[in-house]
């Protein structure tokens, strides 16, 4: 059996495949939780066998670009992994792009075929008739049980291929592109080593074995989704339950039903959960050994009602689509975790230097540059951008503010380009979302710059508040004034339904101003 803390040489996707296919050929990898389905790791193999065959059959050619706009469910995750496995390149889309942003990624990722379901083909066609070369559209069953059909005859097995012949670790294996909430969505190209790299560091960060399962609600098009439920457990030879959508009312009886060992959520989930008024057995959760957070900050306060309520510990962590999900975690042992922080880098290094690309000292505020082998290769077809994305000597520019304490965890402030400035000093956003979430009134909040004649800047926040809350704008104000001072209490609230998110649970902050 392959041992998790494994040499980090370079490797492939396909070398696990074929590696638990071998060894434990019976052992479930993946559960569909809304129909019970269960596919082992030899069926894995055995399904993405098929498809490289049929991709030979079809013509491509490795790193030839195929793209996948479909929904949770076990065809989209056989999907995936085996057009990757293939040799080729596969390009998760967001089911919540709109179409601008549809028309731009199927034409500027120069896909060859698209998969996706008979509900979604309408939102696509219009856009595929418009782009002036020929891109193949394959409608797919989500509730198939049996390998996806792309040609009517499969001779899998008859060429002699086999899927580790056509994959090398230096090869893209990902294009996803970024959730574009300003300009135009970037294609993020990774390889297979950035890949199954940054699978092995979260294996070890976790500890992670055979007998583990995670329960997987976040959306395969994103890259948290994609490496941590799906890719990990290939690693360690566990399993993911996969729902097809987060769905509150499920939740926790999907994670007793499937046995899962932990949880990965974002922000968002842990405030609907603790939102919940539903009485559960803390006692059937018992099984859950972590429930790991990423994508965007978690209040404090949420993360200490989460682990007195559920009796589940939060380990934050904390990564970018271009270093395939995380690259900071804090650690397994409760004792070692800092409340607030990122963690430590994990299985790379990390920096924060100033605007001349100074390293700073501890506690010294600036922006965190990294290096790994789980940094992408590039933006595709974005030489410049690509440039400017990377210091002189290398290190990626990750635009998050933030510090590192005198035990080397690292603190995220906010974003380069959110920064309130009011009156020429530096506020983050997030000091303010978490003092106003304190307030037992509100369930998410938000600050954001807005213009202002004397200061250049002042500070709004929108508000979600909680269920059967009333707006209290006094009592608001009051408790900023006493968790903010005046200087930073906002001028301004707006009670919002919900806050704009991406699929990772980031806030889009300049999506806000619209909503006024």
């Amino acid at each position: 059996m392959t041992d998790p803390q494994q040499d980090m040489a370079p490797t492939t996707l396909s070398h696990y495949i074929n590696d638990w296919a071998e060894k434990t050929p019976e052992r479930t990898f993946f559960i569909s939780t809304d129909t019970g389905d269960e596919l082992s790791f030899l069926q894995l193999q055995q399904h993405c066998q098929s498809l490289a065959s049929q991709f030979v059959q079809l013509g491509y050619q490795p790193g030839d670009k195929v793209s996948v706009f479909m929904p949770n469910c076990q065809t989209t995750a056989v999907m995936l992994l085996g057009v990757m496995a293939a040799g080729l390149v596969v390009n998760p889309i967001n089911l919540l792009a709109q179409a601008s942003q549809l028309r731009h990624i199927l034409e500027h990722s120069d896909t060859r075929l698209v998969l996706t379901t008979a509900e979604l083909a309408g939102r696509l066609q219009p856009l595929l008739d418009d782009i002036d070369r020929e891109i193949a559209l394959v409608v797919l069953d989500p509730q198939a049980r049996e390998v996806p059909r792309l040609v009517a005859q499969d001779n899998a097995g008859t060429n002699g291929q086999t899927l580790s012949d056509t994959t090398s670790p230096d090869m893209p294996a990902l294009l996803m592109y970024t959730s574009g909430t300003t300009g135009v969505p970037k294609g993020v190209v990774l390889t297979h080593n950035n890949l199954t790299a940054n699978a092995r560091f979260i294996t070890e960060a976790h500890q992670l074995t055979a007998q583990d399962r995670v329960l997987g609600s976040l959306p395969l098009f994103h890259i948290n989704a994609l490496v941590v439920t799906l890719l990990t457990p290939l690693i360690h030879g566990g399993s993911v339950a996969m729902t097809p959508r987060f769905s509150l009312a499920s939740f926790w009886d999907d994670a007793r039903r499937y046995a899962c060992t932990w949880i990965n959520v974002v922000p968002t989930i842990v405030a609907y959960l603790l939102n919940d008024e539903r009485p559960q057995d803390t006692r059937s959760l018992e099984s859950i050994r972590f429930c790991r957070t990423a994508s965007a900050s978690l209040p404090p306060d949420h993360l200490t009602r989460f682990q007195q309520r559920f009796g589940i510990s939060i380990i934050e962590t904390m990564g970018l689509t271009e270093t395939a999900a995380p690259a900071f975690s804090n650690p397994l042992d409760p004792a070692q975790r800092r409340l607030g922080s990122v963690g430590k880098p994990s299985g790379c290094q990390a920096r924060v230097i100033d605007d001349n690309g100074i390293e700073l000292a501890d506690h010294e505020h600036g922006e965190i540059v990294l290096s790994g082998p789980q940094v992408m290769l590039e933006y595709y077809k974005q030489p410049d951008t690509t440039a400017e994305t990377f210091t002189a000597d290398g290190w990626l520019r990750t635009g998050d503010i933030g510090y590192r304490d005198s035990d080397g965890y690292y603190f995220i402030v906010g974003r380069a380009k959110e920064l309130i400035i009011k009156g020429g000093e530096n506020i983050a956003p997030r000091e303010i979302d978490e003092a106003i979430v304190r307030h037992p009134s509100v369930l998410d909040a938000a600050a954001v710059g807005v213009p202002h004649e004397e200061y250049g800047q002042d500070i709004a926040v929108y508000l979600v508040l909680r269920e059967s809350q009333d707006f209290d704008e006094d009592d608001l104000r009051e408790h900023c004034l006493n968790e903010l001072g005046h200087y930073k209490s906002p001028s301004r609230f707006v009670v919002v339904d919900d806050l704009p998110r991406g699929p990772s649970g980031k806030v889009q902050r300049l999506k806000l101003l619209d909503m006024s």
